[in-house]
């Protein structure tokens, strides 16, 4: 204890206080040991008593108790913390997180599906939740997407699957594939060819005295029948022209014994037309012509492109049908020599031939009873043709 004057009065005390009278007067009122364990403060702080009374505070007391404070209140806010945390994620996790897991594996589904080649239509989880907010906008944007997407890709299949319906009914499959691979132009040489050449006698005349959708209707009945006739005999059809039709055997893969096959399918066609007439339609005839040989077929052009035949057997088997008689199937030497053990011939003699000069040929009659024609293709046996 001081005086006003600076005096000191008495103390108290083990120790003595840092903060000393000399400091009061400069105006430092409190004063932490060196050792941070007191607090030194100066009583009364102002001048209106004659002493002054500077108190050493012992500070463990008041710092244990305001370390155990801190740590009630750091663990109060932590636990309100957690529990904030908590609630939030909880919210969080059912308004936002998992709509949008959900629109995520969504989009994940949408992804497999759109690969897969048997894509069907599907519903959504997260696209069918029904929320008003920007997430709800984002799934509705989504699915609206979705579905357009879909459509379009199934829209593209089919019109793929279309087109190669249609190609395939203009080009043989193998030609198809190596056209859709960018393979052109397409040629290639085959030595064992038989070529078909049918006529309809004097459809030509006919056209003037029938409507045109009659005469594409008959004109479509008979050539489907031919068609159908084709496929079963596993031959290829290579075009019409008017009322012509051109068959092929052998091509664009080999085919064995196709003379043999050719011949089968030639009694058939004629056969088709004798049921044609007798059902009660217009009376037609029908003429054929046959030869076998090596060809050049291909597809040459960029626009309306067919596969085609070219070379002198082509040519010959097209003399054969123009220089034939009604209802015959004409046939060359050549062809003969294949049939005639199997089949029934009769020799024409010879005859002259556009551009060829005389040649032996002969009328193909019938398949000898009892012969068996092995018709193979490919390890399958075609059965006769039952129309």
């Amino acid at each position: 204890m001081y005086e006003r004057s600076g005096k000191l009065i008495g103390m108290v005390g083990d120790y003595p206080p840092d903060l000393t009278f000399h400091d009061f007067q400069v105006g430092l009122l409190e004063k932490v040991s060196h050792d941070q364990r007191h607090l030194d403060l100066v009583w009364p702080a102002n001048s209106v008593r004659n002493y002054v009374l500077i108190i050493r505070h012992d500070m463990a007391p008041i710092r244990q108790e305001l370390q155990a404070f801190t740590l009630r209140i750091t663990g109060l806010i932590l636990l309100i913390s957690f529990f904030a945390t908590g609630v939030t994620m909880i919210v969080l996790s059912r308004v936002a997180i998992l709509p949008i897991l959900r629109l995520r594996d969504d989009l994940q589904r949408a992804a497999d599906l759109i690969s897969r080649e048997d894509m069907e239509a599907t519903a959504f989880y997260a696209s069918q939740a029904d929320q008003s907010d920007e997430l709800g906008e984002v799934m509705i944007a989504f699915r609206q997407m979705y579905d357009r997407i879909h459509q379009e890709i199934l829209d593209r299949r089919r019109a793929e699957r279309e087109s190669e319906s249609l190609l395939l009914n203009i080009l043989p499959p193998a030609i198809a594939e190596r056209l859709k691979r960018g393979e052109h132009p397409i040629a290639e040489r085959f030595e064992n060819v038989t070529v078909l050449f049918a006529d309809l006698v004097n459809f030509t005349g006919l056209a003037s005295s029938i409507t045109p959708s009659e005469l594409v209707q008959q004109l479509n009945e008979i050539f489907s029948t031919f068609d159908a006739l084709a496929d079963h005999y596993q031959l290829e059809k290579i075009k019409t022209i008017g009322d012509a039709y051109m068959v092929v055997g052998g091509v664009p893969s080999p085919l064995a014994n196709c003379t043999a096959i050719v011949a089968e399918m030639a009694l058939a066609m004629q056969k088709a037309i004798a049921e044609y007439t007798s059902n009660g339609n217009r009376s037609f005839s029908i003429r054929i012509g046959i030869h076998t040989g090596p060809v050049v077929g291909g597809v040459i052009g960029i626009r309306k492109f067919i596969y085609d035949l070219w070379g002198d057997t082509v040519n010959t088997a097209s003399r054969m049908e123009s220089h034939g008689m009604p209802g015959k199937i004409q046939v060359t030497e050549a062809v003969y020599q294949k049939l005639c053990d199997r089949f029934t011939l009769e020799p024409r003699g010879a005859i002259a031939i556009k551009g060829k000069g005389m040649m032996n040929t002969y009328w193909l009659c019938d398949r000898n009873i009892g012969a068996n024609v092995d018709m193979q293709s490919e390890h399958r046996v075609i059965e006769p043709f039952a129309h």
